[in-house]
């Protein structure tokens, strides 16, 4: 899609679509927000932009103070229903405003809350980086097969991504192969590990080196919940816990009574659980 076609969409939504908080602006950037997780909106139809999240959903700071405000769900509601409503129409609007002078060279934080939930929704972000790649493009994500799929195989230049542990594709990645980023306790549990701080400047998750520490947020229940664990450990103890628990269901229901003769239809049942993702 060039930009003239873009340009010529029409939108439901004026601009400006990205904001920009104090830390952003210090170096920069500007961000594009979702609803974190899962909700429902002002209509009734539910949503679940981090269809990948993990242990993280548990303690996001995207559910958490200024984000929980009214206002402030709202904003990120209305940015949800506009890609939900009118992709094309939000694609249209967002190349038409990164044509501004101030994006110029700069950064775009696509999500400081929710992730690429769709195929659809993430190609119109790539789409997006080719029409306008005079602007730098960064994320995290979780989103780890579908990028495999769809970026991976040929990204644009101007977009970057670093890979964040604590999702359920956590087994896909590799430390020494792929850009990742973990949540930390503290940053002292940070440089214990060697890995690289990223407080000092978000852009250093991206830019910095490969392996990306980023110390948790200071939110006393979440610190209880995390429970001085990364968050990579932590998805790794619950998803043995999880497939534990369904060995255990699947050996229980398989296994016969001591010398009874198993029941043609309850066997059939067995069969069918046996073919189930965990969860």
């Amino acid at each position: 899609m060039s930009a003239t076609q873009a340009n010529s969409g029409t939108s439901r939504r004026r601009a400006p679509l990205l904001t920009q908080n104090r830390e952003l602006k210090q170096i920069g950037a500007w961000n594009w927000s979702l609803p974190a997780w899962a909700g429902r909106l002002p209509d009734g139809r539910t949503y679940n932009t981090c269809p990948s999240a993990g242990v993280c959903r548990w303690v996001c700071y995207a559910r958490h103070g200024t984000y929980t405000w009214p206002v402030v769900r709202a904003k990120h509601q209305a940015n949800l229903e506009f890609v939900l409503d009118d992709l094309a129409g939000w694609e249209a609007a967002m190349v038409t405003e990164l044509g501004a002078a101030k994006f110029h060279g700069g950064w775009v934080r696509i999500h400081d809350s929710g992730d690429f939930f769709s195929d659809e929704y993430l190609q119109a972000w790539l789409r997006i980086c080719h029409v306008r790649p005079d602007v730098n493009f960064y994320c995290y994500t979780k989103e780890v097969r579908r990028f495999r799929r769809l970026v991976e195989p040929k990204p644009p230049p101007n977009f970057l991504w670093v890979y964040s542990y604590g999702g359920v594709d956590d087994d896909e990645l590799d430390p020494a192969v792929d850009r990742v980023a973990d949540v930390f306790p503290d940053e002292t549990a940070i440089a214990a590990a060697g890995w690289a701080s990223q407080e000092v400047s978000d852009l250093l998750a991206v830019l910095g080196p490969r392996l990306v520490g980023v110390p948790a947020n200071r939110i006393p229940h979440f610190l209880k919940m995390q429970g001085g664990r990364t968050f990579r450990s932590w998805q790794t103890e619950v998803d043995a816990e999880r497939a534990t628990r369904h060995h255990g269901s699947r050996t229980r229901r398989a296994a016969p009574t001591s010398g009874a003769q198993p029941h043609p239809a309850r066997h059939r049942a067995a069969s069918n659980c046996d073919g189930r993702r965990p969860g």
